[in-house]
């Protein structure tokens, strides 16, 4: 089974740099990781090319034209390009831990999606983060991350759960297991059933909605909130509209409602209007 990395970016540099090192120490390695970029300016470019070189990752830039918020249009174009049967989705901002994809891999079947989290990390923490706290994981120790910023005490199961552990955790968590973008997994040809993300949705739950139409499709939720483990590093979220987020719900509530599976507006209309995959 190979695996596609898929992260989406948008003029971020320093952010996609730590996270792009931290694809580079998997244990598992990936077939290819592909930035998605929703019109990111030519700093971007630059650091992938020469990322490229240091890491030894096949490292594939989708880019489009800055055109306001259009995620889902280059999530689409990006699974249309992947080379991988498996896709592990994840954002620019989140630094996996070394285990992430071996994860992810091993916890792969046949007629389910898996969905993790993330462990939010404060500005400073994150600024702070380098190549080698990467490299050498101690950016993932709850105690370097305290001595380096870090107050929260909340959530931090995430980060010291056991192999053993990790499962029954997994099992116990009240938390619904909803499609979270920055860490799920999921088969191309599941995506493809689905008709991809709904390119309707601006920011503010279109993950969830492209969950709920898997499982409508048949395809079933699972936890890896304990095991596959992602740390988020912080940033502005000027794009955040509280009207689109209740627009969005409203399509997502009425998509689980009618049980739909196909979006009206993904993979196949973007292939139909003469986009051809890089």
């Amino acid at each position: 089974m190979t695996l596609s990395v898929i992260m989406t970016t948008y003029n971020s540099p320093e952010w996609l740099e730590k996270v792009l090192w931290g694809y580079s120490c998997q244990t598992e390695q990936p077939l290819e990781v592909i930035v998605a970029d929703d019109g990111s300016g030519p700093e971007t470019a630059q650091l992938i090319e020469r990322l490229r070189h240091e890491t030894g990752l096949d490292i594939r830039h989708i880019w489009q034209k800055d055109d306001g918020f259009r995620k889902c249009r280059i999530l689409n174009k990006a699974i249309l390009s992947a080379r991988g049967e498996y896709l592990v989705f994840t954002d620019g901002d989140c630094i996996p831990r070394a285990d992430f994809l071996a994860v992810h891999k091993h916890r792969a079947e046949r007629g389910y999606f898996l969905s993790g989290s993330y462990f939010k990390l404060p500005m400073q923490t994150s600024e702070i983060i380098s190549r080698d706290d990467i490299l050498s994981g101690r950016c993932f120790d709850f105690k370097w991350l305290c001595e380096n910023g870090l107050t929260t005490r909340r959530k931090t199961l995430k980060l010291r759960a056991t192999p053993r552990w990790a499962p029954l955790l997994n099992r116990l968590t009240p938390t619904a297991c909803n499609l979270k973008g920055s860490n799920a997994s999921v088969w191309k040809e599941d995506c493809l059933k689905v008709n991809g993300f709904d390119e309707r949705m601006a920011w503010g739950g279109l993950d969830r909605e492209f969950g709920v139409r898997l499982e409508n499709a048949g395809i079933k939720p699972r936890h890896v909130r304990f095991d596959a483990i992602c740390i988020h590093l912080d940033h502005p979220r000027g794009y955040a509209d509280p009207k689109i987020v209740a627009r969005n719900k409203a399509l997502r509530l009425r998509v689980a409602k009618e049980r739909i599976i196909e979006t009206p507006q993904g993979i196949r209309q973007l292939t139909e209007s003469g986009y051809f995959p890089q």
